[in-house]
Protein backbone atom coordinates (compact mmCIF):
# COMPACT_ATOMS: atom_id res chain seq x y z
CA UNK A 1 0.00 0.00 0.00
CA UNK A 2 0.75 3.82 -0.58
CA UNK A 3 3.45 5.34 2.27
CA UNK A 4 2.97 8.44 3.75
CA UNK A 5 4.54 11.44 1.56
CA UNK A 6 7.40 13.26 3.11
CA UNK A 7 8.09 15.55 0.21
CA UNK A 8 6.16 18.52 -0.39
CA UNK A 9 2.59 18.44 -1.71
CA UNK A 10 2.02 19.17 -5.37
CA UNK A 11 -1.27 19.29 -7.33
CA UNK A 12 -1.79 17.27 -10.25
CA UNK A 13 -0.17 19.28 -12.67
CA UNK A 14 3.13 20.02 -10.40
CA UNK A 15 1.88 23.27 -8.63
CA UNK A 16 3.13 23.41 -5.23
CA UNK A 17 0.73 23.02 -2.26
CA UNK A 18 1.18 24.80 1.31
CA UNK A 19 -0.22 23.13 4.05
CA UNK A 20 -1.75 25.77 5.49
CA UNK A 21 -2.85 29.15 3.65
CA UNK A 22 -3.60 32.11 5.24
CA UNK A 23 -4.84 36.12 4.16
CA UNK A 24 -1.27 37.15 2.77
CA UNK A 25 -1.65 33.81 -0.03
CA UNK A 26 -4.64 35.73 -1.65
CA UNK A 27 -4.04 38.52 -3.55
CA UNK A 28 -7.00 41.21 -3.18
CA UNK A 29 -10.40 40.60 -3.55
CA UNK A 30 -12.11 38.00 -5.74
CA UNK A 31 -14.93 41.11 -6.75
CA UNK A 32 -18.48 40.00 -7.64
CA UNK A 33 -20.37 37.55 -9.57
CA UNK A 34 -21.31 38.48 -12.87
CA UNK A 35 -19.33 41.38 -12.73
CA UNK A 36 -15.49 41.76 -14.88
CA UNK A 37 -13.23 39.98 -14.93
CA UNK A 38 -16.08 37.41 -14.02
CA UNK A 39 -13.75 35.47 -11.57
CA UNK A 40 -16.39 34.57 -9.16
CA UNK A 41 -19.16 33.10 -12.15
CA UNK A 42 -20.34 34.79 -15.65
CA UNK A 43 -23.69 35.25 -13.81
CA UNK A 44 -24.82 37.60 -10.82
CA UNK A 45 -27.14 34.87 -9.39
CA UNK A 46 -25.67 31.70 -11.07
CA UNK A 47 -27.16 28.67 -9.74
CA UNK A 48 -29.99 30.53 -6.99
CA UNK A 49 -32.21 31.32 -10.61
CA UNK A 50 -31.09 28.61 -13.04
CA UNK A 51 -29.26 25.43 -12.55
CA UNK A 52 -26.40 24.60 -14.96
CA UNK A 53 -27.66 22.58 -18.66
CA UNK A 54 -27.36 18.66 -17.51
CA UNK A 55 -26.28 17.35 -21.24
CA UNK A 56 -25.51 14.07 -21.17
CA UNK A 57 -23.01 13.17 -24.02
CA UNK A 58 -24.94 10.32 -26.42
CA UNK A 59 -24.41 9.00 -29.63
CA UNK A 60 -24.04 4.89 -31.03
CA UNK A 61 -25.50 3.47 -34.03
CA UNK A 62 -28.21 3.88 -36.48
CA UNK A 63 -29.57 7.55 -36.12
CA UNK A 64 -32.68 5.43 -34.46
CA UNK A 65 -31.02 4.06 -31.91
CA UNK A 66 -29.62 7.84 -30.78
CA UNK A 67 -32.81 9.30 -31.69
CA UNK A 68 -34.40 6.76 -29.13
CA UNK A 69 -31.23 7.14 -26.40
CA UNK A 70 -32.35 11.13 -26.79
CA UNK A 71 -35.33 10.69 -25.72
CA UNK A 72 -34.85 8.69 -22.77
CA UNK A 73 -32.26 10.98 -21.34
CA UNK A 74 -34.70 13.96 -22.03
CA UNK A 75 -37.79 11.43 -20.11
CA UNK A 76 -35.04 10.90 -17.11
CA UNK A 77 -34.88 15.16 -16.48
CA UNK A 78 -31.97 15.85 -18.99
CA UNK A 79 -32.68 19.27 -20.32
CA UNK A 80 -30.03 19.34 -23.40
CA UNK A 81 -29.20 17.47 -26.00
CA UNK A 82 -25.08 16.06 -26.59
CA UNK A 83 -24.56 14.07 -29.31
CA UNK A 84 -21.46 11.88 -30.15
CA UNK A 85 -20.75 10.81 -34.33
CA UNK A 86 -18.97 8.20 -35.21
CA UNK A 87 -15.32 7.94 -36.74
CA UNK A 88 -16.22 7.79 -40.59
CA UNK A 89 -18.79 11.22 -39.96
CA UNK A 90 -15.82 12.66 -38.15
CA UNK A 91 -13.51 11.73 -40.50
CA UNK A 92 -15.58 12.86 -43.55
CA UNK A 93 -16.35 9.26 -44.87
CA UNK A 94 -19.95 8.55 -45.96
CA UNK A 95 -21.24 4.87 -44.54
CA UNK A 96 -20.62 3.42 -48.12
CA UNK A 97 -17.46 4.15 -48.27
CA UNK A 98 -14.45 1.29 -47.94
CA UNK A 99 -12.31 2.94 -44.92
CA UNK A 100 -15.94 3.26 -42.77
CA UNK A 101 -15.71 -0.93 -42.79
CA UNK A 102 -15.99 -2.13 -39.63
CA UNK A 103 -16.53 1.68 -37.65
CA UNK A 104 -19.97 2.64 -38.78
CA UNK A 105 -22.23 3.51 -35.45
CA UNK A 106 -19.72 1.97 -33.31
CA UNK A 107 -18.10 5.37 -31.37
CA UNK A 108 -21.35 7.44 -32.14
CA UNK A 109 -23.93 7.93 -34.30
CA UNK A 110 -23.62 7.14 -38.08
CA UNK A 111 -24.99 10.51 -40.12
CA UNK A 112 -23.91 10.62 -43.92
CA UNK A 113 -26.79 12.85 -45.32
CA UNK A 114 -29.76 14.74 -44.15
CA UNK A 115 -31.75 12.18 -44.26
CA UNK A 116 -29.81 10.69 -41.48
CA UNK A 117 -30.17 13.72 -39.25
CA UNK A 118 -33.97 14.10 -40.02
CA UNK A 119 -34.39 10.36 -38.22
CA UNK A 120 -31.74 11.56 -35.94
CA UNK A 121 -34.01 14.91 -34.65
CA UNK A 122 -37.14 13.35 -35.40
CA UNK A 123 -39.81 14.30 -33.09
CA UNK A 124 -37.08 16.79 -31.31
CA UNK A 125 -38.52 20.27 -30.95
CA UNK A 126 -35.34 21.95 -32.06
CA UNK A 127 -36.64 25.79 -30.68
CA UNK A 128 -37.21 24.19 -26.99
CA UNK A 129 -34.20 21.95 -26.35
CA UNK A 130 -30.58 22.83 -26.87
CA UNK A 131 -28.40 20.54 -28.79
CA UNK A 132 -24.69 20.30 -28.76
CA UNK A 133 -23.07 18.16 -31.65
CA UNK A 134 -19.19 17.46 -31.22
CA UNK A 135 -17.80 17.33 -34.51
CA UNK A 136 -15.13 19.40 -35.80
CA UNK A 137 -13.52 18.98 -39.25
CA UNK A 138 -17.44 17.93 -40.38
CA UNK A 139 -18.80 20.42 -38.23
CA UNK A 140 -19.63 23.11 -41.55
CA UNK A 141 -21.39 19.63 -43.02
CA UNK A 142 -23.37 18.57 -39.74
CA UNK A 143 -24.38 22.37 -38.93
CA UNK A 144 -25.79 23.22 -42.78
CA UNK A 145 -27.97 20.05 -42.16
CA UNK A 146 -29.23 20.56 -38.88
CA UNK A 147 -29.80 24.17 -40.31
CA UNK A 148 -31.46 22.63 -43.05
CA UNK A 149 -34.05 19.86 -41.02
CA UNK A 150 -35.17 23.44 -39.11
CA UNK A 151 -35.78 25.11 -41.95
CA UNK A 152 -37.79 22.24 -43.20
CA UNK A 153 -39.93 22.30 -40.19
CA UNK A 154 -40.76 26.06 -40.17
CA UNK A 155 -38.23 26.70 -37.01
CA UNK A 156 -36.71 29.98 -37.02
CA UNK A 157 -32.84 30.08 -37.10
CA UNK A 158 -33.04 32.57 -34.91
CA UNK A 159 -34.68 30.02 -32.12
CA UNK A 160 -32.16 27.53 -32.97
CA UNK A 161 -29.65 27.05 -28.98
CA UNK A 162 -26.78 25.14 -29.26
CA UNK A 163 -23.34 24.78 -29.92
CA UNK A 164 -21.16 22.80 -32.17
CA UNK A 165 -17.75 21.76 -31.16
CA UNK A 166 -15.68 22.74 -34.67
CA UNK A 167 -12.78 23.15 -32.77
CA UNK A 168 -9.58 22.56 -35.39
CA UNK A 169 -7.19 24.06 -33.65
CA UNK A 170 -7.19 21.35 -30.81
CA UNK A 171 -7.42 19.01 -33.06
CA UNK A 172 -4.15 19.51 -34.65
CA UNK A 173 -2.83 19.52 -30.76
CA UNK A 174 -4.20 16.71 -29.17
CA UNK A 175 -6.99 14.37 -30.99
CA UNK A 176 -5.72 14.44 -34.44
CA UNK A 177 -9.09 14.20 -36.20
CA UNK A 178 -8.75 16.05 -39.39
CA UNK A 179 -9.04 16.47 -42.99
CA UNK A 180 -7.16 19.58 -44.08
CA UNK A 181 -4.19 21.94 -42.66
CA UNK A 182 -4.50 24.50 -39.72
CA UNK A 183 -4.92 27.33 -41.77
CA UNK A 184 -7.92 26.34 -44.42
CA UNK A 185 -8.81 24.51 -41.18
CA UNK A 186 -9.14 28.05 -39.34
CA UNK A 187 -10.81 29.28 -42.64
CA UNK A 188 -13.78 27.12 -42.33
CA UNK A 189 -14.44 28.16 -38.42
CA UNK A 190 -14.12 31.75 -39.04
CA UNK A 191 -16.75 31.42 -41.90
CA UNK A 192 -19.24 29.39 -39.02
CA UNK A 193 -18.75 31.93 -36.57
CA UNK A 194 -19.39 34.75 -39.35
CA UNK A 195 -22.41 33.20 -40.21
CA UNK A 196 -24.01 32.15 -37.26
CA UNK A 197 -23.04 35.80 -35.79
CA UNK A 198 -25.76 37.05 -38.69
CA UNK A 199 -28.21 34.69 -39.37
CA UNK A 200 -28.44 31.91 -35.70
CA UNK A 201 -27.92 34.56 -33.19
CA UNK A 202 -28.45 31.64 -30.33
CA UNK A 203 -25.85 29.60 -31.37
CA UNK A 204 -22.51 28.60 -30.83
CA UNK A 205 -20.09 28.26 -33.81
CA UNK A 206 -17.23 26.83 -31.84
CA UNK A 207 -16.72 24.95 -28.31
CA UNK A 208 -13.01 26.24 -27.68
CA UNK A 209 -12.39 22.83 -25.96
CA UNK A 210 -9.32 21.95 -23.82
CA UNK A 211 -11.18 18.38 -23.01
CA UNK A 212 -9.02 16.83 -25.21
CA UNK A 213 -6.04 18.67 -24.72
CA UNK A 214 -6.13 16.94 -21.04
CA UNK A 215 -7.16 14.19 -22.28
CA UNK A 216 -3.90 13.84 -24.40
CA UNK A 217 -1.80 13.81 -21.44
CA UNK A 218 -2.03 17.53 -20.83
CA UNK A 219 -1.37 19.19 -16.90
CA UNK A 220 -4.55 21.58 -15.75
CA UNK A 221 -2.24 24.93 -16.49
CA UNK A 222 -1.41 23.52 -19.85
CA UNK A 223 -5.22 22.91 -20.63
CA UNK A 224 -6.04 26.18 -19.91
CA UNK A 225 -3.25 27.58 -21.72
CA UNK A 226 -3.47 25.86 -24.93
CA UNK A 227 -7.30 26.47 -25.04
CA UNK A 228 -7.25 29.97 -24.69
CA UNK A 229 -4.80 30.56 -27.08
CA UNK A 230 -7.13 28.64 -29.67
CA UNK A 231 -9.11 31.27 -28.92
CA UNK A 232 -7.23 34.04 -29.75
CA UNK A 233 -6.61 32.36 -32.77
CA UNK A 234 -10.10 32.31 -34.33
CA UNK A 235 -11.30 35.58 -32.33
CA UNK A 236 -7.50 37.17 -34.57
CA UNK A 237 -8.78 35.46 -37.81
CA UNK A 238 -12.14 36.81 -37.66
CA UNK A 239 -11.54 40.54 -36.75
CA UNK A 240 -9.09 40.43 -39.17
CA UNK A 241 -11.30 40.25 -41.76
CA UNK A 242 -13.18 43.50 -40.71
CA UNK A 243 -16.62 42.47 -40.52
CA UNK A 244 -17.31 41.48 -37.25
CA UNK A 245 -15.67 43.41 -34.01
CA UNK A 246 -14.54 41.42 -30.73
CA UNK A 247 -18.00 43.04 -29.22
CA UNK A 248 -19.67 41.01 -31.89
CA UNK A 249 -18.64 37.76 -31.53
CA UNK A 250 -17.50 37.52 -27.90
CA UNK A 251 -21.14 36.04 -27.11
CA UNK A 252 -20.91 33.49 -29.66
CA UNK A 253 -18.04 31.77 -28.19
CA UNK A 254 -17.92 29.00 -25.84
CA UNK A 255 -15.55 26.88 -23.75
CA UNK A 256 -15.23 23.01 -22.65
CA UNK A 257 -13.06 22.17 -19.87
CA UNK A 258 -11.92 18.77 -18.73
CA UNK A 259 -12.78 18.14 -14.93
CA UNK A 260 -10.16 15.85 -13.27
CA UNK A 261 -9.77 14.80 -10.10
CA UNK A 262 -7.12 16.75 -8.23
CA UNK A 263 -10.50 18.92 -6.78
CA UNK A 264 -8.99 22.41 -5.75
CA UNK A 265 -7.09 22.28 -8.99
CA UNK A 266 -10.19 22.15 -10.92
CA UNK A 267 -11.70 24.51 -9.24
CA UNK A 268 -9.26 26.77 -9.54
CA UNK A 269 -8.25 26.23 -12.96
CA UNK A 270 -12.23 27.04 -14.28
CA UNK A 271 -12.18 30.61 -11.96
CA UNK A 272 -8.55 31.11 -14.27
CA UNK A 273 -10.26 30.52 -17.01
CA UNK A 274 -13.25 33.27 -17.00
CA UNK A 275 -10.41 36.10 -15.22
CA UNK A 276 -7.92 35.40 -17.47
CA UNK A 277 -10.28 35.14 -21.01
CA UNK A 278 -12.05 38.49 -19.71
CA UNK A 279 -8.98 40.39 -19.79
CA UNK A 280 -7.74 38.98 -23.50
CA UNK A 281 -11.35 40.11 -24.81
CA UNK A 282 -10.73 43.59 -23.31
CA UNK A 283 -7.21 44.13 -23.09
CA UNK A 284 -6.15 42.58 -26.29
CA UNK A 285 -9.20 42.90 -28.40
CA UNK A 286 -10.55 45.80 -27.44
CA UNK A 287 -14.15 44.50 -26.63
CA UNK A 288 -16.36 46.98 -24.50
CA UNK A 289 -19.10 45.02 -24.02
CA UNK A 290 -18.83 42.75 -20.58
CA UNK A 291 -20.98 40.06 -22.64
CA UNK A 292 -18.48 40.09 -24.98
CA UNK A 293 -15.74 38.72 -22.36
CA UNK A 294 -18.25 36.83 -20.51
CA UNK A 295 -16.56 32.95 -20.46
CA UNK A 296 -19.17 30.87 -20.92
CA UNK A 297 -18.40 26.68 -20.11
CA UNK A 298 -19.57 23.23 -20.42
CA UNK A 299 -17.53 21.16 -18.88
CA UNK A 300 -17.20 16.83 -18.54
CA UNK A 301 -15.56 14.45 -16.42
CA UNK A 302 -12.41 13.08 -17.36
CA UNK A 303 -12.82 9.97 -19.13
CA UNK A 304 -8.96 9.16 -19.04
CA UNK A 305 -9.65 9.09 -15.36
CA UNK A 306 -12.05 6.12 -15.51
CA UNK A 307 -10.57 2.73 -14.97
CA UNK A 308 -11.74 -0.62 -16.56
CA UNK A 309 -10.49 -2.62 -12.96
CA UNK A 310 -13.08 -2.01 -10.19
CA UNK A 311 -15.44 0.47 -12.57
CA UNK A 312 -17.94 0.87 -9.81
CA UNK A 313 -15.50 3.38 -8.52
CA UNK A 314 -15.83 5.32 -11.56
CA UNK A 315 -18.88 6.48 -9.93
CA UNK A 316 -17.29 8.01 -6.81
CA UNK A 317 -14.77 9.68 -9.23
CA UNK A 318 -17.38 11.05 -11.42
CA UNK A 319 -19.47 12.76 -8.42
CA UNK A 320 -16.49 14.45 -6.94
CA UNK A 321 -15.35 15.99 -10.64
CA UNK A 322 -19.14 16.84 -10.95
CA UNK A 323 -19.03 18.31 -7.73
CA UNK A 324 -15.92 20.18 -8.77
CA UNK A 325 -17.62 21.61 -12.26
CA UNK A 326 -20.28 23.05 -10.32
CA UNK A 327 -18.19 24.69 -7.60
CA UNK A 328 -16.05 26.13 -10.61
CA UNK A 329 -19.15 27.75 -11.58
CA UNK A 330 -19.95 25.41 -15.13
CA UNK A 331 -22.91 26.71 -17.13
CA UNK A 332 -23.29 23.08 -18.77
CA UNK A 333 -22.17 19.61 -17.23
CA UNK A 334 -22.13 16.04 -18.85
CA UNK A 335 -21.10 13.55 -16.12
CA UNK A 336 -19.38 9.99 -17.62
CA UNK A 337 -20.94 6.55 -17.17
CA UNK A 338 -19.11 3.74 -15.17
CA UNK A 339 -18.73 1.85 -17.62
CA UNK A 340 -17.65 4.00 -20.59
CA UNK A 341 -14.15 2.91 -19.98
CA UNK A 342 -15.22 -0.64 -20.90
CA UNK A 343 -17.80 0.25 -24.03
CA UNK A 344 -20.47 2.44 -24.95
CA UNK A 345 -22.64 3.11 -21.92
CA UNK A 346 -25.80 1.28 -21.27
CA UNK A 347 -29.13 3.32 -20.46
CA UNK A 348 -28.47 1.67 -16.38
CA UNK A 349 -25.24 3.65 -15.99
CA UNK A 350 -25.77 6.44 -17.75
CA UNK A 351 -29.09 7.41 -15.80
CA UNK A 352 -26.76 6.86 -12.47
CA UNK A 353 -24.53 9.39 -14.42
CA UNK A 354 -27.35 11.62 -14.57
CA UNK A 355 -28.87 11.09 -11.57
CA UNK A 356 -25.53 12.16 -9.92
CA UNK A 357 -25.97 15.51 -11.49
CA UNK A 358 -29.75 15.60 -10.57
CA UNK A 359 -28.07 14.59 -6.66
CA UNK A 360 -25.50 17.38 -6.52
CA UNK A 361 -28.54 20.03 -7.94
CA UNK A 362 -31.33 18.79 -5.61
CA UNK A 363 -29.74 17.26 -2.44
CA UNK A 364 -26.40 18.81 -1.84
CA UNK A 365 -27.32 22.39 -1.53
CA UNK A 366 -23.94 23.82 -3.43
CA UNK A 367 -26.04 25.28 -5.60
CA UNK A 368 -27.85 27.69 -2.90
CA UNK A 369 -25.02 29.92 -2.13
CA UNK A 370 -23.24 31.68 -5.02
CA UNK A 371 -19.27 30.36 -5.83
CA UNK A 372 -19.36 29.07 -2.37
CA UNK A 373 -15.75 28.85 -1.98
CA UNK A 374 -14.56 32.00 -3.52
CA UNK A 375 -12.41 34.04 -1.02
CA UNK A 376 -10.87 30.68 0.24
CA UNK A 377 -7.32 31.67 0.26
CA UNK A 378 -6.35 28.43 -0.76
CA UNK A 379 -8.85 28.33 -3.81
CA UNK A 380 -7.84 32.44 -4.46
CA UNK A 381 -3.93 31.59 -4.24
CA UNK A 382 -4.15 28.25 -6.66
CA UNK A 383 -6.28 30.35 -8.76
CA UNK A 384 -3.50 33.00 -9.32
CA UNK A 385 -0.71 30.85 -9.46
CA UNK A 386 -2.76 28.91 -12.17
CA UNK A 387 -3.46 31.75 -14.15
CA UNK A 388 0.34 33.03 -13.70
CA UNK A 389 1.34 29.61 -15.36
CA UNK A 390 -1.38 29.56 -18.35
CA UNK A 391 -0.12 33.25 -19.55
CA UNK A 392 3.28 32.16 -19.61
CA UNK A 393 2.25 29.60 -22.11
CA UNK A 394 -0.17 32.18 -23.19
CA UNK A 395 3.18 34.58 -24.09
CA UNK A 396 4.93 31.86 -25.57
CA UNK A 397 3.01 30.87 -27.93
CA UNK A 398 2.61 34.15 -28.87
CA UNK A 399 6.57 34.36 -29.14
CA UNK A 400 5.83 32.02 -32.17
CA UNK A 401 4.30 33.93 -33.91
CA UNK A 402 0.64 32.81 -32.96
CA UNK A 403 -1.38 29.03 -32.31
CA UNK A 404 -0.95 28.06 -36.03
CA UNK A 405 2.80 28.50 -36.11
CA UNK A 406 3.22 27.04 -32.47
CA UNK A 407 1.47 23.69 -33.96
CA UNK A 408 3.63 24.04 -36.93
CA UNK A 409 6.47 24.13 -34.83
CA UNK A 410 4.95 21.14 -32.84
CA UNK A 411 5.35 23.18 -29.34
CA UNK A 412 2.01 22.40 -27.30
CA UNK A 413 2.14 18.68 -29.25
CA UNK A 414 5.29 17.82 -27.27
CA UNK A 415 4.48 19.74 -24.39
CA UNK A 416 1.76 17.88 -23.56
CA UNK A 417 3.78 14.93 -24.71
CA UNK A 418 5.95 15.87 -22.59
CA UNK A 419 3.56 16.09 -19.52
CA UNK A 420 1.83 12.80 -19.99
CA UNK A 421 5.36 10.93 -19.97
CA UNK A 422 6.11 12.73 -16.27
CA UNK A 423 2.53 11.46 -15.56
CA UNK A 424 2.94 8.11 -16.70
CA UNK A 425 7.14 7.87 -14.76
CA UNK A 426 5.08 9.09 -11.44
CA UNK A 427 2.14 6.40 -11.84
CA UNK A 428 4.94 3.69 -12.41
CA UNK A 429 6.55 4.80 -9.37
CA UNK A 430 3.73 4.50 -7.70
CA UNK A 431 4.46 8.09 -6.51
CA UNK A 432 1.13 8.65 -7.95
CA UNK A 433 -1.84 6.34 -6.84
CA UNK A 434 -4.96 5.06 -8.96
CA UNK A 435 -7.12 3.03 -6.87
CA UNK A 436 -7.72 -0.21 -8.33
CA UNK A 437 -4.98 0.05 -10.95
CA UNK A 438 -1.25 0.35 -8.85
CA UNK A 439 -3.18 0.32 -6.01
CA UNK A 440 -5.70 -1.36 -3.71
CA UNK A 441 -6.16 -4.06 -6.44
CA UNK A 442 -8.13 -7.42 -6.24
CA UNK A 443 -7.03 -10.44 -7.71
CA UNK A 444 -10.09 -10.96 -10.04
CA UNK A 445 -13.93 -8.90 -11.02
CA UNK A 446 -16.34 -10.14 -12.70
CA UNK A 447 -17.30 -8.33 -15.61
CA UNK A 448 -19.69 -5.90 -16.55
CA UNK A 449 -22.91 -6.64 -18.80
CA UNK A 450 -22.15 -3.80 -22.18
CA UNK A 451 -23.62 -2.30 -24.99
CA UNK A 452 -22.48 -4.04 -28.19
CA UNK A 453 -23.35 -2.51 -31.87
CA UNK A 454 -24.42 -5.49 -33.76
CA UNK A 455 -22.93 -5.24 -37.08
CA UNK A 456 -26.49 -5.49 -38.19
CA UNK A 457 -26.78 -1.74 -38.15
CA UNK A 458 -23.36 -1.04 -40.37
CA UNK A 459 -25.37 -3.12 -42.94
CA UNK A 460 -28.19 -0.98 -42.97
CA UNK A 461 -26.66 2.20 -42.83
CA UNK A 462 -25.20 1.09 -45.94
CA UNK A 463 -28.71 0.06 -47.80
CA UNK A 464 -30.38 3.10 -46.55
CA UNK A 465 -27.56 5.49 -47.98
CA UNK A 466 -26.72 3.81 -50.95
CA UNK A 467 -30.76 3.94 -51.92
CA UNK A 468 -31.15 7.74 -50.40
CA UNK A 469 -28.05 8.44 -53.43
CA UNK A 470 -30.15 6.44 -56.14
CA UNK A 471 -33.10 8.12 -55.71
CA UNK A 472 -32.07 11.85 -54.99
CA UNK A 473 -31.59 14.44 -58.52
CA UNK A 474 -28.39 14.04 -59.66
CA UNK A 475 -28.25 17.14 -61.95
CA UNK A 476 -28.76 18.92 -58.20
CA UNK A 477 -26.50 16.81 -56.78
CA UNK A 478 -23.55 17.83 -59.09
CA UNK A 479 -24.26 21.49 -59.32
CA UNK A 480 -24.35 21.89 -55.64
CA UNK A 481 -21.06 20.56 -55.01
CA UNK A 482 -19.95 22.74 -57.93
CA UNK A 483 -20.74 25.56 -55.53
CA UNK A 484 -19.80 24.46 -52.71
CA UNK A 485 -16.02 24.17 -54.70
CA UNK A 486 -16.27 27.42 -56.21
CA UNK A 487 -16.62 29.12 -52.24
CA UNK A 488 -14.03 26.98 -51.32
CA UNK A 489 -11.78 28.53 -54.07
CA UNK A 490 -12.60 31.57 -54.25
CA UNK A 491 -13.08 32.38 -50.00
CA UNK A 492 -16.61 33.17 -50.17
CA UNK A 493 -18.28 32.27 -47.08
CA UNK A 494 -19.29 28.23 -47.17
CA UNK A 495 -22.20 27.83 -44.85
CA UNK A 496 -24.37 29.12 -47.66
CA UNK A 497 -23.89 26.71 -50.25
CA UNK A 498 -23.02 23.93 -47.92
CA UNK A 499 -26.79 24.39 -46.54
CA UNK A 500 -28.65 24.52 -50.24
CA UNK A 501 -26.13 20.92 -50.92
CA UNK A 502 -27.22 18.99 -47.95
CA UNK A 503 -30.75 19.94 -48.76
CA UNK A 504 -30.35 19.13 -52.51
CA UNK A 505 -29.06 15.88 -51.10
CA UNK A 506 -25.27 15.90 -51.06
CA UNK A 507 -23.40 13.56 -48.52
CA UNK A 508 -20.68 14.20 -45.31
CA UNK A 509 -18.41 11.89 -47.52
CA UNK A 510 -19.12 13.92 -50.79
CA UNK A 511 -18.51 17.61 -49.52
CA UNK A 512 -15.15 16.33 -47.52
CA UNK A 513 -13.89 15.47 -51.13
CA UNK A 514 -14.22 18.58 -52.03
CA UNK A 515 -12.40 19.79 -48.83
CA UNK A 516 -9.50 17.23 -49.31
CA UNK A 517 -9.05 18.28 -53.26
CA UNK A 518 -9.13 22.18 -52.49
CA UNK A 519 -7.41 22.80 -49.53
CA UNK A 520 -5.25 19.35 -49.10
CA UNK A 521 -4.65 16.91 -47.06
CA UNK A 522 -2.87 17.29 -43.75
CA UNK A 523 0.06 15.17 -42.23
CA UNK A 524 1.73 15.35 -38.65
CA UNK A 525 5.23 17.37 -38.97
CA UNK A 526 7.53 14.40 -38.96
CA UNK A 527 8.87 15.28 -35.94
CA UNK A 528 6.20 15.22 -34.05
Amino acid sequence: MPQDKTSPATTASGLPIKPLYGPSDAQGSPGEPGVYPFLRGPYETMYLDRRWTMRQFAGFGSPEDTNQRFRFLLDQGQQGLSTAFDMPTLMGYDADHPRSRGEVGREGVSVSTIEDMQILFDGIPLDKVTTSMTVNCTASVLLAMYLAIAQQRGVPWSSLGGTIQNDMLKEFIAQKEWICPPEPSVRVVADMIEFCTREAPRWHAVSISGYHIREAGSTAVQELAFTLADGIAYVEEVVRRGVFTADDIGPRLSFFFDVHNDFFEEIAKLRAARRLWARIMRERFGATKDEACRLRMHAQTAGVSLTAQQPLNNVVRVALQALAGVLGGVQSLHTNSFDETLALPTEQSVMVALRTQQIIAEESGVANTVDPLGGSYAIEALTDKIEGEAQAYIDKIDDLGGMVPAIAKGYPQLEIAEAAYREQKALDAKEHIIVGVNGYQVPEERPLDTLHIPMEVEDRQVDRIRRFKKNRDAASVRESLTEVRAAAVSGDNLMPPLIRAVQNGCSVGEISDIYRSVFGEYRDPAHI
